[in-house]
């Protein structure tokens, strides 16, 4: 018997990327990607529009026959549980506010109520997609964290999400966190290292892969990778003693350059007597389509559905 497909699509914050993927293989179907640019501050008739037009992409690569239906991976504030965005205050996306997005997307795609449409964090997407078929797999509790624009994270152990626990932050996430008159998104994203690349060179710089080259000859730059290592480490390594965790996933674009901040990481985490093993994102940008395309089997969701409703 053929295995079901589930579209899946990751949002991002200037475009959308779907898939296809092969539920029991729990895999990307090849040749099924589609990358379209988004306007996040479109009208919402625009944005759901850029969406249903590239699911519909990929749908028309593998057909309806085994069609078991559409997840997404959704940065929030958003409803997941009734598909609703909640999203507003951040100069993306507003447009959107109050709407049911899984309504909207069914009517665009012509779904009848049998296929489900489903929703959940792109963070926590990412970390289950490494977990089921990804770096996360070797390991019964890991910490996922994504380096880039923004400083993503979730906690997943035994394959669901960690939201409510002493051994967690509040939304099972670290992004929120005070840290250095700023919350942890303002150290560990690319923003800090082009502001303080300014601060300390004087030079100008559109993201973190002009730093990493400036890195094989300048010690300024490899300065500045180093001190992020540390920094970091400094940060996880008590959350990772208190949630015991046995693995740290890094992905994101920064993870890029991890060559650059291994070392001054991997020290500041020994030291701090944290023995989490530290691997990088195997399935990089699948992870997320992966991770939300398990949502559509019927008993896991079940599991997951009252922890859908606390992120």
């Amino acid at each position: 018997m053929a295995s079901p497909i589930v579209i899946s699509a990751d949002i991002g914050g200037t475009h959308i990327t779907t898939s296809a993927i092969d539920l029991k293989l729990a895999q990307v179907i090849p040749d099924t990607r589609i990358e379209m640019p988004v306007d996040n501050l479109g009208t919402a008739t625009q944005i759901v529009d850029s969406w249903a037009n590239a699911l519909k992409q990929t749908l028309k690569k593998v057909g309806f026959s085994r069609l078991a239906g559409i997840s997404f991976a959704m940065p929030g504030p958003f409803d997941y549980v009734n598909g609703i965005s909640l999203i507003k205050g951040v100069q993306k996306f507003e447009s959107l506010y109050g709407l049911n997005v899984q309504q909207a997307i069914r009517s665009e795609l012509l779904l009848n109520n049998t296929i489900p449409i489903r929703f959940i964090n792109d963070a926590t997407a990412f970390a289950l997609g490494e977990t089921w078929g990804g770096s996360g797999k070797p390991f019964k509790r890991i910490i996922a964290i994504t380096l880039g624009t923004g400083f993503g994270s979730a906690y997943v152990e035994d394959g669901l999400p960690v939201i409510e626990d002493y051994r967690v932050p509040r939304w099972g996430c670290l992004y929120h966190i005070p840290l250095n008159n700023g919350i942890a998104d303002d150290n560990f994203s690319t923003r800090w290292f082009v502001n303080e690349y300014k601060i300390r060179s004087g030079k100008i710089v559109d993201g973190v892969r002009d730093i990493a080259i400036d890195a094989k000859t300048n010690p300024i730059a490899q300065q500045l990778f180093n001190d992020f290592g540390r920094n970091l480490g400094q940060f996880l390594g008590p959350w990772l003693k208190l949630f015991d965790a046995d693995g740290l996933v890094i992905g994101g674009n920064v993870s890029k350059a991890y060559n650059l901040f291994e070392f001054s990481l991997n020290e500041k985490l020994r030291k701090s007597n944290t023995d989490t093993k530290v691997v990088l994102s195997k399935l990089k940008e699948d992870a997320a389509l992966i991770g939300c395309a398990h949502l559509i089997q019927h008993d896991y969701y079940n599991r997951l559905e009252p922890l859908l409703a606390k992120m």
